[in-house]
């Protein structure tokens, strides 16, 4: 340091043009490490955000939360148990009560008698009256063969053969029964269970169908059902407002040895919160790629407001009139949390803070008619929106224009202006999570099944979870439902198809 004194120059212009210089390139190096900064910003919140998704439990991953506490009640259980075994039995201990098993369930019945002799006397026993112990047992499903027989008669005047014509089967000259059928199908696109799975199950019970069998009912299937979802399309159509999503799912592509990216669209009918008229309904699509032609083919004959994200696929949509644009909440929200879980901002905590605020008057407006949630947004959620816009803005300038809470706040402010629809209509809703909902069955099944087998398999899975979905949303069983219309649905009239939508159905 002393050297580098002594060799200062003693001419003060000089030294003027060496502190300028080192102003220069101090400026310079200040920009780099600002820049260099805001990069690794950038970084740990995308390394953060991969870890979460990779590896992490977060508080929007609810299936993730559901595993650990089904951990945590089984270990628990399992300590409670060992316990019982070693302490001494108390008849003071509160005893949890237990629902009555239902009445619907058959019940086979054992009876232990102590004989009709008293072994102490040998006097005759007589009955005071018994105690009855319940216990729930599972028998696992069986195959059973229904045997059709048409018996073959003849006149015995005019020689003239009668029988009986064959009733309608789901697949003529199949083999497979309309509940068999229905049991596939649910248990690949409700239960998540691949072909291959099922195929290795039946043959435990002594059953060979081979998964390439199953595929074909499957697709043969599907095809029979698809005049119903396309019905269930058109009541999702039918609605002033619907809620629009997609995701990616994995086709193979034959001869390339690789697979590529198909979407699947879904576009959802749900007027429950606002105890609307018409049925709650999910209508899917399948496409081979995510261009924006397809859902203006989906959508062409829809007119009213649609909940959606930023897709600029979608913009298309929404030129001509017809179909308005409402914003989403979650996403705006889902943005500040990843910059929270990532930076611990205070800033995205607010915005959190803010948000959760404008949910809970959702919250409280939730069934009531659109009216009455109208007057509560006006007089409730518009100033709170108002003050998170305003907020918002008054951020901006004060953080990095790069950093990842910036590109937050731009998006939020961005979405916001298409989110204002819904404090003016009471039946509009503050997000699209009855699409993201719908999409749960899609994600979790491509975890198991990895890929479709071709553009044609992307399609009937479409028409099934259309229809089992559908079913969920109105609480019907979609197995048993599926099991009577495929009995029936070859033969009804196409014009009188919606008798067989699952509001219309009734179990026996």
């Amino acid at each position: 340091m002393f050297d580098a004194a002594q060799n200062l120059p003693d001419d003060p212009s000089q030294l003027k043009d060496m502190v300028a210089a080192l102003a220069s390139e101090n400026q310079a190096l200040s920009g780099e490490l600002k820049s260099r900064d805001v990069l690794i910003e950038k970084l740990k919140h995308q390394l953060a955000g991969l870890r979460r998704h990779r590896f992490g439990t977060s508080s929007e991953a609810l299936d993730q939360l559901e595993l650990v506490l089904e951990g945590e009640e089984i270990a628990a259980a399992s300590e409670a148990f060992q316990t019982a075994r070693t302490a001494t039995p108390s008849h003071d201990a509160a005893q949890p009560k237990r629902k009555p098993l239902p009445d619907h369930l058959p019940r086979d019945e054992q009876v232990l008698s102590p004989g009709t002799v008293c072994e102490d006397c040998g006097g005759e026993l007589r009955f005071l009256g018994e105690d009855v112990t319940e216990e729930l047992e599972y028998v696992p499903g069986r195959f059973r063969v229904n045997r059709i027989v048409r018996p073959k008669l003849s006149c015995r005047c005019c020689e003239t053969i009668h029988q009986a014509p064959m009733v309608s089967r789901p697949i003529e000259r199949g083999r497979p029964g309309p509940g068999l059928l229905a049991h596939v199908l649910v248990s690949k696109y409700a239960d998540h269970l691949p072909l291959y799975r099922q195929s290795q199950i039946y043959g435990r019970e002594g059953v060979e169908l081979d998964r390439s069998t199953l595929a074909d009912w499957v697709g043969k299937s599907a095809a029979l059902l698809e005049p119903l979802a396309e019905a269930v399309g058109r009541h999702v159509m039918d609605g002033q407002a619907i809620f629009a999503d997609d995701t990616p799912v994995d086709v193979q592509a034959p001869g390339t040895g690789k697979t590529k990216i198909g979407r699947v669209w879904t576009y959802v009918r749900d007027e429950r919160p606002w105890n609307g008229d018409g049925q709650p309904a999910a209508y899917y699509r399948f496409t081979p790629d995510r261009k924006g032609h397809w859902p203006r083919q989906h959508l062409s004959g829809f007119t009213g407001w649609m909940h959606a994200d930023g897709y600029a696929g979608f913009n298309e949509l929404y030129r001509d009139g017809n179909i308005e644009e409402v914003a989403c909440l979650a996403h705006v929200r889902r943005k500040f949390f990843d910059v929270h879980k990532a930076q611990c901002s205070s800033v995205a905590a607010e915005a959190l803070q803010r948000i959760s605020e404008l949910y809970q008057i959702e919250d409280d407006a939730r069934g009531r008619p659109p009216n009455e949630r109208r007057a509560a947004r006006q007089a409730q959620a518009g100033p709170a929106f108002d003050d998170l816009e305003a907020w918002l803005h008054a951020q901006l300038p004060k953080i990095s224009g790069k950093s990842p809470l910036a590109q937050a706040i731009r998006y939020a402010l961005g979405r916001l202006k298409k989110l204002r629809p819904y404090l003016e209509h009471g039946f509009l809703e503050i997000d699209n999570n009855a699409a993201e909902r719908a999409m749960r069955s899609i994600a979790v099944g491509r975890k198991n099944y990895l890929f479709m087998g071709s553009e044609r398999g992307g399609r009937s899975a479409a028409v099934a979870y259309t229809l089992i979905e559908t079913a969920k949303l109105n609480g019907v069983d979609p197995q048993a439902w599926l099991a009577e219309v495929l009995s029936t649905v070859a033969d009804h009239k196409i014009n009188r198809i919606d008798e067989l939508l699952p509001w219309n159905w009734r179990p026996a």
